[in-house]
């Protein structure tokens, strides 16, 4: 795949890049410089950033409970769990 370089500095992504990336108009991009490349990152924090605050726990379930249960026992953690013992 190919992108010109307009006058402005402008390039148009080839639509199968857009595509698969889920690119729409508005969706920032960082770039980096690595040696002689750039490379273009979808700036994912941004949406992020959209869905804090969106999803609600269930009454008295901590994010620390979401986490255990994804992850399991973390560092630090009574064993056996109160729950268990």
């Amino acid at each position: 795949m190919e992108a010109t370089v307009a006058e402005r500095g402008q390039i148009t992504l080839p639509k199968a890049v857009r595509d698969a990336l889920g690119l729409t108009k508005g969706t920032t991009l960082k770039v980096e410089l690595d040696g002689g490349r750039i490379i273009l990152r979808k700036d994912v924090g941004d949406a992020l950033s959209k869905m804090r605050g969106r999803i609600k726990l269930p009454e008295g379930v901590t994010t620390d409970d979401v986490m255990r249960e994804l992850r399991g026992r973390a560092p630090g953690d009574p064993y056996p769990p109160p729950d268990e013992a």
